[in-house]
């Protein structure tokens, strides 16, 4: 079954060892934030430091895991349509479109949608981490290290799948911000499937 999150929304749910889940760009150039937890200690959370650190460069792909504060895989990528997503920034917030955008009454972003769904976890808004931006491409000068956000290269019915190597809690949403979407709001699909015996 494909379920959809809705422009500028965002869901959490359990993923098992061993599921795998797809996450899907229906329409081309939309962003996806991930959040991991561990669902025996949610304490224990994706660390884009950790997985960077470990992987020795910025984008990861096929074959690359994510892993935990503890320096445990939580997941691994095990097929990538885009091989370009953002492990560097952090889910978009209301702080977000205020700092940067200059918005007087702005959208709660990311965070904001995340720190909503994963409340009944009980996962408080502090505990929310750097996020894997599944699709986002941030593009980072050689020479000053200036970050630019530029359109996603995901184009309709792309997708990433990535396995859970430990009992997970996933934060997943459609991304809010303008500039991270080529200044349009689409939903995001995801599939949970288990294990083929």
């Amino acid at each position: 079954m494909v379920f959809e999150i809705t422009p500028r929304s965002g869901t959490a749910f359990l993923l098992n060892k061993g599921q795998k889940l797809t996450v899907i760009d229906p329409r081309g150039e939309q962003v996806a934030d991930l959040l991991a937890f561990s669902r025996a200690d949610p304490r224990e959370v994706i660390s884009s430091g950790r997985s960077l650190d470990y992987a020795s460069k910025l984008f990861l792909s096929t074959g690359d895991p994510l892993y935990s504060n503890r320096s445990k895989v939580m997941l691994r990528i095990i097929a990538d349509d885009v091989g370009r997503h953002d492990f560097l920034l952090t889910p978009c917030s209301e702080d977000t479109f205020r700092i940067i955008y200059g918005d007087e009454h702005p959208h709660r972003g990311c965070f904001g949608n995340l720190a909503e769904a994963l409340a009944p976890y009980d996962i408080a808004p502090d505990q929310i981490p750097c996020a894997f931006n599944v699709f986002m491409n941030v593009q980072v000068d050689g020479g000053t290290g200036a970050l630019t956000v530029e359109p996603p290269l995901s184009k309709a019915g792309d997708s990433i799948v990535l396995e859970a190597e430990m009992d997970l809690i996933i934060g997943l949403t459609a991304c809010s911000a303008l500039q991270s979407n080529n200044h349009a709001f689409k939903p995001i699909h995801y599939r949970i499937d288990d294990p083929v015996a």
